[in-house]
C-alpha cells in the first residue's frame, strides 16, 4: 500500500466510524499532536480514536482532501462536522494534518486547527471569551486527557468472570 492509499484508508475509516481501521494505519511508535489533546504517543494516540469514535453519533461527517504524499511525508486538509456536548452545539472544525511515514505506516500525525474557533463553537460564551488563551488550551487538554485516561482504564481492566 502506498502512502496515498494509506491516508485514503485512514480517512475513509474515520468517515465510517471505524477506529480499528484508523489505528491499523498507525506505526507502533506513533506520535500524535493537536491543540485539544496535546501530544499523545503509542497506544494513547490509538485509544484516542477509539474513544472519539465510540461516542460517534450519526451526525459526524468527515470530508478530506489529500494534498500531497511522497516517500516520507503527507498532508491532508479535512473538515469535521458534528454536534458537541450536552447542548449539541454545531461544530465545523477545519484541520490541516501533516504526516511522517515509516515502514508503510503513519509514524507522526500532527493536526493543526484554530482552537479559539473550535472553542467558540463547542463551548459557547466561555470559548468565545477565553478560547484564544493558553489558560483555556491547558484546561481543555487537561479535561480531555483525563477523559482519555478514564476511557483507557475501562478498556484495559479485565472484566471479572464467574467465580470458581
Amino acid at each position: 500500500m502506498n502512502h496515498n492509499e494509506l491516508l485514503q484508508k485512514f480517512y475513509s475509516s474515520f468517515s465510517n466510524g471505524n477506529a480499528k481501521g484508523m489505528i491499523d494505519c498507525y506505526h507502533e511508535n506513533i506520535v500524535f499532536q493537536d491543540p485539544a489533546f496535546g501530544i499523545l504517543k503509542g497506544n494513547r494516540a490509538k485509544y484516542m480514536w477509539d474513544m472519539l469514535l465510540s461516542k460517534k453519533d450519526n451526525d459526524l461527517r468527515i470530508d478530506y482532501k489529500i494534498l500531497k504524499t511522497d516517500d516520507k511525508n503527507g498532508k491532508v486538509n479535512w473538515t469535521a462536522r458534528y454536534n458537541y456536548g450536552p447542548k449539541k452545539r454545531k461544530v465545523i472544525n477545519k484541520v490541516t494534518a501533516n504526516f511522517e511515514f515509516k515502514d508503510g505506516k503513519i509514524l507522526k500525525h500532527t493536526d493543526d486547527f484554530n482552537l479559539w474557533i473550535w472553542s467558540k463553537q463547542a463551548l459557547g460564551t466561555s470559548g468565545y471569551l477565553l478560547g484564544w488563551s493558553s489558560y483555556m488550551r491547558d484546561q481543555i487538554q487537561k479535561k480531555i486527557n483525563k477523559l482519555l485516561s478514564s476511557f483507557i482504564e475501562k478498556k484495559t481492566i479485565p472484566k471479572s468472570g464467574p467465580r470458581e
